[in-house]
């Protein structure tokens, strides 16, 4: 029967004119991967194996995709609110901001322009709380357009803002301060009214119009809108404003479109754009990234070792089969092939499982955040620490094949070296003692 498989197995593969691996030894690799009971201990190695990969693919996968999410929420909440670029006065005070909003609106690629009085207060209500808060002066019309305010309005509405005497707030401040819509808040600003006896600070209340919820809690516990003019007149900026943000189509197109504003301006202005202003945030996040992915693969590393273990007390095992097979006419390309398909795979099916329980982890990683939350009965990934209400996965397609290429790579150099050490055993040293 041997001779027989031998012989078809020289007519489907084993020749040079055949293929790269032939049916005999497919068939002498899966009976490998199978082992008796006498085996067992091989098979223990082997599972470990496959489990270190699959385990090794999916947590680099799932890491991955968070850190994916993390950098595309934050980027979408931290611009959604603050503009691409800002622009700010240097050689006076922006009073033509009117004109200059056109002007700068008139520009291809910018879609919209908001002046802006920006002031620091003590905010508290009648309960007695209190919290540090950023005021933004903005007029009525230029904040519906910011719909990342505009479209997350949680309870009230905009009217008593539009009509210049109410301010909107994030819902996490009015919680803190135990307010509701309809409730007054109380500013406290250092910058007040000048005095023989010298500055008061400025105190006045503000019936809350509405309240927002952004989703990324820095901006929901921290900002009060107020009316442009209300704001002017607050902090001691009558008709000027501070800075104009400018929002534009493409995010990565600033720099072709900073020579445009700054022809525009028609003056000395001062553009600061979103990486500079972020530049220290998105580094670290990339560096951690980087980094997350080497420490990672050392796991996907541990397990191509385990499978070099695993073949190479597989080959001492399978010594004298060997022999005979080669006595037989298997050539030692085919002993090579054998094994090294033995332990690839274990490396694919390992690979494979890894991404698929990657992706499901990635499509349901809220509801399991919220499990363990529940299971543990303490809040994982708190929006306090991590800035974002929900934990977000995004899975780019480049990185995860990159992952399966790694996984891939080690595994079949893993396989190798007990392969050739298999192809140059001596016949006659496995079979003396036999």
């Amino acid at each position: 029967m041997a001779e027989a498989a031998l012989d078809r197995s020289s007519k489907s593969g084993l020749g040079p004119a055949g293929k790269p691996f032939s049916t005999f030894e497919r068939l002498v690799a899966w009976r490998y991967l199978r082992a008796r009971r006498k085996e067992a201990f091989i098979s223990v190695i082997a599972g470990f194996s496959f489990v270190g990969i699959m385990l090794g693919v999916a947590t680099l996968i799932i890491v991955m995709a968070v850190m994916n999410g993390f950098r595309t929420e934050l980027v979408s909440r931290i611009l959604g609110i603050n503009g691409h670029m800002i622009i700010q006065p240097i050689d006076g005070p922006f009073t033509d901001y009117a004109d200059l909003v056109k002007k700068f609106e008139a520009v291809p690629g910018i879609k919209m322009a908001l002046p802006l009085v920006e002031g620091q207060v003590l905010a508290s209500s009648r309960t007695g709380g209190s919290t540090g808060a950023l005021v933004r002066g903005t007029r009525a019309e230029d904040l519906t357009k910011l719909k990342a305010v505009s479209d997350n309005i949680k309870s009230g509405d905009m009217v008593g803002f539009a009509a210049g005497d109410s301010v909107l707030m994030g819902t996490r401040m009015a919680d803190q301060l135990g307010l509701r819509v309809g409730d007054l808040i109380t500013m406290t600003s250092p910058e007040g009214d000048v005095t023989p006896m010298g500055v008061n600070p400025r105190i006045k209340s503000y019936k809350i119009s509405g309240l927002f919820e952004i989703g990324m809690s820095e901006y929901d516990s921290s900002i009060i809108y107020m009316p442009l003019e209300e704001s002017q007149l607050y902090f001691n900026a009558d008709g000027l404003v501070q800075s104009i943000e400018l929002f534009v189509d493409n995010p990565d197109d600033i720099d072709n479109l900073r020579p445009k504003v700054e022809e525009a301006a028609g003056r000395q202005i001062l553009i600061t754009d979103w990486r500079q202003r972020n530049q220290t945030f998105f580094s670290a996040l990339e560096v951690e990234r980087n980094v997350m992915f080497m420490i990672l693969t050392l796991i996907v590393l541990v397990a191509a070792l385990n499978i070099i273990s695993g073949l190479i007390m597989l080959v001492k095992d399978k010594g004298s089969d060997i022999a005979i097979l080669r006595t037989m006419g298997a050539s030692a390309g085919a002993i090579m092939r054998i094994f090294f398909m033995t332990g690839a795979a274990i490396g694919i099916v390992g690979t494979i499982a890894g991404v698929l329980l990657g992706v499901l982890v990635c499509v349901n990683i809220e509801s399991i955040r919220q499990f363990f939350s529940w299971v543990l009965g303490t809040v994982l990934f708190d929006p306090e620490l991590y800035f974002l209400s929900q934990l977000p996965a995004k899975m780019d397609v480049s990185e995860t094949v990159s992952v399966v290429i790694m996984a891939l790579t080690l595994s079949f150099i893993a396989t190798i070296f007990p392969a050739w050490r298999a192809s140059r055993l001596d016949p006659v040293q496995a079979l003396r003692y036999e």
